[in-house]
């Protein structure tokens, strides 16, 4: 005798808090299983809310528009089961994350996520309590063991599935990006597989919410250990797994194979949905940003059009007299290429109406980083005029390089609603300019080869003021990422002056990110909801 049950891993896009439009999209996706004869919806962990819905958790008005969520798709369930997540408050007004079997319009069964985060960008110790119990449900002759997300990194809830009975693991999760995510993901659930002996479902949300982005990815292990399925990456879709029991044994069956991005294709795609979402989820018409002729600009200009379209993307020359004419001409050429429009508003007035209205103050004065900075936010204010007039959002442009030593203007350079390189060091922006222009050749050649430059001063490189990118971003990874302690830092090669001066502006341009823009998180330690460090602080190594 042989039981089949075709299910549906449905990696789809909500939106954090818009229960009424996750519930469309979850009964839309319903209807397209149905008519792919399919028996069983397999949805990410909190579908019903989004994820992380953060402090909407602590209003009590959630959960009454959850429940009456829940009954919508309980009354859509009659010819087709579901799993699904979503966050529920007792009585006692305990939280927990939950997720919902439901088949023949009834909720047959519930699961209590048993392992809670409490790293990196996750809190749910703040908002839930864990869960004590398995879940197991049988359906159509085939045992099936739910698990939410963390469940599956830890030992405990998986093996406690297979000794309630279970044939075949499925598992909802909101993980979110990091450049080797997915690799991590294949050899902790090959662990999984290994202590069990139990085929694994992985269902993953995808998206961008706020800094984080979803890649999907979603994907099927054998009890062999080997990807039976492996949906597509950064991309909404429905992705069939077919699990077959014969003669007592459950197998998944080989299925579609979706190419995997690698490397900086990988980071790329990440950048473009987490600006795609971070724009149309916030209702913006669309973007603009200063185009300087420097590398950061010109590839925050590429994935801005790859993102949105060209139509949806301004870019702006604001020159003045350190500004290369090469640097305005490549400007020119890159907004051409990719079809945006783009003017050129040259800031030599306006500069000087301030100078003469800082006469005063300035007299006697050497020029220094006052009158660089000054530069700096005539071109912030013009852009956040822009921005106020057009209903478009500005895109910063400082890469995770500058944002970590400070190398940036508050109100000048780093105005923004959005900063699309927040977390990609310089030598990766590099990386990624020559991967995009591999695609097509968008971004001028000398913009690449080029010395970097602010341009605030006469014959100004980057590296008048910072290490050689190389040097810095590995300080930085070893100091931010690594936690590596500094003269852990010098042991692996770099001179300790060096060392001791990056590590004092990473400690001191801590007020600077407070008030920077929101950016994309590619690495397993960006700034802000990763690294939480006190802008008033004594502490030294």
């Amino acid at each position: 005798m042989t039981d089949t049950v075709k299910l549906i891993m449905a990696q789809i896009n909500p939106k954090v808090g818009d229960i009424s439009g996750n519930v469309a999209l979850i009964l839309q996706t319903l209807a397209q299983a149905k008519q792919q004869n399919a028996d069983l919806v397999v949805f990410p962990e909190m579908t019903i809310t989004g994820y992380p819905p953060e402090d909407l958790l602590l209003r009590d008005a959630l959960y009454p528009q959850v429940e009456q969520a829940l009954l919508q798709i309980v009354d859509a369930c009659h010819d087709i089961a579901c799993v699904v997540g979503y966050p529920m408050m007792d009585q006692l007004g305990e939280r927990f994350n939950m997720a919902a079997f439901i088949a023949n319009q009834n909720l047959v069964a519930s699961y209590v996520k048993q392992h809670l985060p409490n790293y990196s960008v996750f809190d749910e110790q703040r908002y839930f309590n864990s869960g004590k119990q398995d879940c197991v449900v049988e359906y159509k002759g085939i045992k099936f063991g739910i698990l939410i997300c963390e469940d599956i990194w830890k030992i405990s809830p998986a093996v406690q599935a297979k000794q309630a009975g279970a044939e075949v693991l499925l598992t909802l999760n909101a993980s979110p990006f990091s450049q080797e995510k997915h690799q991590d993901r294949l050899a902790t659930l090959g662990h999984r597989v290994s202590e069990t002996g139990l085929p694994i479902v992985y269902v993953n949300q995808v998206g961008g919410q706020d800094e984080l982005v979803f890649d999907g990815g979603s994907f099927a292990l054998s009890a062999d250990n080997d990807v039976c399925v492996q949906a597509a990456e950064f991309t909404s879709t429905l992705a069939t797994v077919n699990v077959v029991k014969q003669n007592n044994a459950v197998v998944i069956l080989p299925g579609e194979q979706a190419a995997l991005y690698q490397d900086e294709a990988r980071v790329y795609q990440a950048l473009l949905c987490g600006v795609r979402d971070y724009v149309t989820k916030n209702g913006f018409s669309g973007v603009l940003l200063g185009l300087s002729g420097g590398i950061d600009s010109a590839l925050t200009l590429a994935i801005a059009v790859d993102a949105l379209g060209a139509g949806k993307v301004e870019a702006v020359m604001m020159p003045f007299r350190y500004t290369a004419q090469i640097s305005q001409d490549d400007a020119a050429e890159q907004a051409k290429t990719m079809g945006v429009k783009y003017q050129s508003i040259p800031i030599e007035s306006m500069y000087q109406a301030f100078e003469t209205a800082l006469q005063a103050t300035l007299a006697g004065t050497e020029a220094d980083i006052t009158e660089e900075n000054l530069q700096a936010r005539i071109r912030g204010t013009l852009l956040m005029a822009m921005s106020n007039k057009q209903g478009k959002m500005v895109l910063a442009t400082s890469n995770k390089s500058e944002v970590a030593v400070g190398y940036s203007t508050l109100y000048g350079d780093m105005v923004g609603g959005f900063s699309p390189l927040k977390d990609v060091p310089k030598t990766l922006v590099y990386a990624l300019a020559k991967y995009r222009n591999s695609l097509s050749s968008v971004i001028p050649e000398r913009v690449i080869t080029r010395a970097p430059s602010a341009e605030l001063r006469p014959d100004q490189t980057d590296q008048d003021s910072l290490p050689d990118y190389d040097c810095l971003d590995a300080i930085i990874k070893a100091y931010v990422k690594e936690d590596k302690a500094p003269q852990a830092i010098v042991e692996m090669g770099y001179a300790e002056e060096e060392v001791r001066r990056v590590i004092r502006l990473i400690d001191r341009s801590e007020y600077k990110r407070r008030q920077s823009a929101p950016g994309v998180r590619v690495s397993y330690r960006a700034f802000g909801r990763d690294r939480r460090y006190p802008i008033t602080s004594g502490y030294q190594e």
